[in-house]
C-alpha cells in the first residue's frame, strides 16, 4: 500500500455509519468490528463480570454500536480504532449500570457472529494478568492485531501453493528462533540452508507488510502506522 493511496479504514466506514443516506454502512462496520471483539469481551471479563453477564454485554454494546445515533455519542480519540472502541464500550456498560437494562440474551438480532463459548475457552488459557483492564484490552488488541497479520501471511502463501512451506518457516517470524532449525527446514524442502535464510527474510518483510496494513484499518491517517506499530509491538 502506497503512501499516496490510504485505503478505506474503519474510521471511514464509521463515518459512514453516521450518514443517514448509507443503507449498507451498517452492515459494514459489523464486519470490521468482528475482527476485534474478543479483546472487549476480555475486557469486560477483567472488569469481573461472569461469562454469561460479559456475553449479553458485548452482543448488546454491538447492538447500540449498529445504531447510527448512538456512534455520534462517542468522541473519536486519536484517530485509532482501538480507543474508540474501548472508550464507547465504557460509555455503553455506564449507561447499562445507569438504567438497569442490560440486554437479555436472545432479546435481539445479534449484529455480528460471536463465538462466545470459544471465546470463554480462550480466557480460561489467559495467563494471570495483575494490570488494569484497560491494559489487559490493549494487550489482546495488540495479540489480535498480529494473529490477524499472520492469517493473511498464510492465506497469502496458500494461495500460492505454499502452505507447507508457510507452516515449515513460520516459527521463525519472531527470530526467536522457535520452529525447526534451517537445516530441517532445509531437508524437508530439499533445499540448502542458505535458501532457507532468504526465505525466512523474505517472509518477515511480508509479516512486516501484512502487519502494516492491518494497523493502517484501524488509525486515521498513515502518518501514524510506524508510531502504533511502536506502541502495539512495545506492550507486547
Amino acid at each position: 500500500m502506497s503512501q499516496g493511496s490510504f485505503r478505506t479504514t474503519r474510521w471511514t466506514v464509521i463515518r459512514a455509519a453516521r450518514a443517514k443516506n448509507e443503507p449498507d454502512s451498517a452492515a459494514a462496520l459489523a464486519s470490521l468490528c468482528e475482527a476485534y471483539w474478543y479483546p472487549l469481551y476480555f475486557f469486560v471479563r477483567r472488569l469481573g463480570n461472569g461469562a454469561d453477564d460479559a456475553s449479553d454485554l458485548t452482543q448488546g454494546y454491538f447492538l447500540n454500536l449498529m445504531e447510527r445515533d448512538y456512534l455520534d455519542t462517542v468522541r473519536e480519540d486519536a484517530g485509532k480504532f482501538r480507543s474508540f472502541l474501548l472508550a464507547s464500550m465504557k460509555h455503553y456498560l455506564a449507561n447499562v449500570k445507569r438504567d438497569a437494562a442490560a440486554l437479555k440474551r436472545g432479546g435481539g438480532q445479534a449484529p455480528i457472529s460471536l463465538d462466545i463459548d470459544a471465546a470463554e475457552n480462550r480466557y480460561r488459557l489467559e495467563p494471570v494478568d495483575e494490570s488494569t483492564p484497560e491494559k489487559a484490552y490493549e494487550r489482546r488488541w495488540a495479540l489480535a492485531v498480529i494473529d490477524r497479520a499472520r492469517a493473511s501471511l498464510q492465506n497469502e502463501f496458500e494461495t500460492a501453493s505454499k502452505g507447507r512451506h508457510f507452516h515449515l518457516l513460520a516459527g521463525h517470524l519472531s527470530g526467536s528462533g522457535d520452529g525447526k532449525s534451517y537445516r530441517e527446514i532445509a531437508e524437508e524442502l530439499e533445499t540448502t540452508e542458505a535458501a532457507v535464510k532468504m526465505s525466512v527474510s523474505r517472509m518477515r518483510r511480508q509479516f512486516g507488510r501484512a502487519l502494516r496494513d492491518q494497523i493502517a484499518d484501524t488509525v486515521d491517517n498513515t502518518e501514524d502506522i510506524d508510531a502504533e506499530v511502536k506502541y502495539l509491538l512495545t506492550i507486547l
